[in-house]
């Protein structure tokens, strides 16, 4: 298939979205940026449109690194341990790098489609690059659901958090729901350049949460007390447990997909640079240091804890240390679940408001609509994390139906729609071609087997009784 057949013709002009275009809008079809008659806009108009534009396009590439991060890293980092647990430490640690390079170097596509397709706000919009407005709706519907199911999983995590620091016997359904409200209040601000912010915050907060745990954990593993000794789990071990079925070791994996999931929002974020030019800096740290801390974390709590290591892997520093580590880990719980509210109601706002000022979320109608729509987002996201109250399932299930896509062959087939020039088996393409390959099959794998052993799973947790049913107060 050569370029000139199968390459839509990327836009000319730069246009960064409704939210950055003072004097014009999207077309939801096409992509082009349409002028807005100025007869038709009042002088208030025009002010709130040009000071809407300027404060969406403040985010530079330090920035973009740490709301990359933090969007990831949060919940990613707290489940890497019990995945280690599953897969064995080789398994798990060639996994955890591996993965990583995986998911930079499709990041790194995501990044090329934006600079060549400007006017791509959304994972969506490139969704209709791909396959026009059946592959907006589909990617848009599989973008706004895995962006909720992350939300949820932040809103579950933090009424595990709230129930285990205070010991308190308010039924758990209450602990998930003041997570929400939080999760509700930290995204009201709607421009990513203010919530990168927080996200110095967010970072110091899992850095020093998890490094508590590691250090406890140590300490409890290189000086056992006798009760320790007694009560003792099975030690560490380099390959998969024995007798390991397949719905286990693919909850594992998509415990560290969702790890890797921030090409998710790329768009979303690089929508606010001010020189997009800039992303690769921010792709080449942000891998490296998710690689290092899921890896390190992964391996060292593993082997302090053994086989009984818990997910989230706070659980496992022990009844005091863990309600410390969890008090320090509030501020990534509740910021990093935020980001990703804004994300969606950022794409769902804008989407439903592309043709008004209300898009600019600085007028009162545009408040009013926007703390709606975060609000019933947070609360759909609730449902869910008591529909599913069990952490690793849920990010699992959601890791492999979204974000083996977002991740994995959405990427792999941008390359061969939008970016490669030539035939794909020419000498130029032709190693591309086959990394891309391997990379899609990849993901189609995850989407196919690794679904069906993640509901099996829960189905086989739910039948087994070793989780609490949806919607009770157990803690």
């Amino acid at each position: 298939m050569s370029a000139a057949t199968a390459t839509p013709e990327p836009m000319k002009a730069p246009a960064r979205g409704p939210q950055d275009t003072a004097g014009g809008v999207t077309d939801s079809e096409s992509g082009n940026v349409q002028e807005i008659n100025d007869r038709d806009r009042t002088d208030i108009e025009k002010q709130k449109s040009a000071q809407g534009a300027a404060h969406f396009n403040r985010l530079g590439w330090k920035r973009l690194t740490v709301v990359l991060l933090v969007e990831a890293i949060a919940l990613g980092t707290l489940s890497i341990p019990s995945a280690f647990a599953t897969l064995g430490m080789v398994p798990g640690v060639i996994l955890s790098v591996g993965l990583g390079l995986v998911a930079v170097y499709t990041s790194y596509i995501v990044g090329q489609v934006k600079l060549r397709y400007p006017h791509v706000s959304h994972y969506a919009d490139a969704g209709r690059l791909l396959m026009g407005k059946f592959g907006y709706e589909l990617v848009g519907t599989m973008f706004a659901l895995e962006l909720i199911f992350t939300v949820g999983s932040h809103c579950l995590t933090g009424a595990i958090a709230l129930n285990n620091i205070t010991a308190h016997g308010t039924c758990s359904v209450v602990f998930g729901f003041v997570s929400a409200v939080i999760l509700i209040l930290l995204a009201i601000p709607p421009s990513f350049a203010e919530v990168a912010i927080l996200g110095y915050v967010d970072f110091a907060s899992i850095i020093i949460a998890v490094g508590i745990t590691i250090i406890a954990t140590g300490i409890q593993y290189t000086h056992p007390t006798a009760a320790s000794v007694a009560t003792a789990a099975a030690p560490w071990q380099l390959w998969p447990k024995e007798g390991l079925e397949l719905a286990e070791a693919f909850v594992a994996l998509g415990n560290i997909i969702f790890a890797y999931s921030f090409a998710l929002c790329q768009f979303s974020f690089m929508d606010e640079m001010h020189t997009p030019e800039d992303f690769p800096k921010s792709i080449v740290a942000l891998g490296i240091i998710e690689i290092v801390i899921y890896t390190v974390t992964g391996a060292l709590i593993y082997v302090f804890v053994g086989q009984d290591v818990q997910s989230p892997a706070l659980l496992s520093a022990g009844n005091t240390v863990s309600k410390v580590a969890f008090g320090i880990a509030l501020p990534v719980i509740f910021i990093s679940g935020s980001i990703n509210t804004t994300v969606v109601a950022r794409y769902i706002h804008g989407r439903v408001f592309e043709h008004s000022i209300i898009r600019y979320i600085n007028t009162k109608m545009g408040w009013i609509t926007w703390l709606a729509l975060i609000t019933t987002i947070t609360l759909i996201a609730w449902v869910i994390a008591e529909a599913i109250p069990f952490f690793s399932d849920l990010l699992s299930i959601a890791s492999c139906l979204f974000v083996s896509g977002f991740t994995f062959y959405f990427p792999a087939a941008f390359w061969f729609k939008l970016l490669k020039e030539g035939h794909w088996y020419e000498r130029k393409n032709i190693v591309k071609a086959i990394v891309n390959g391997i990379v899609f099959v990849i993901g189609i794998i995850i989407l196919g087997v690794g679904t069906y052993a993640s509901v099996q799973d829960i189905i086989n947790q739910y039948r087994e009784g070793t989780v609490s049913g949806a919607f009770t107060c157990d803690a």
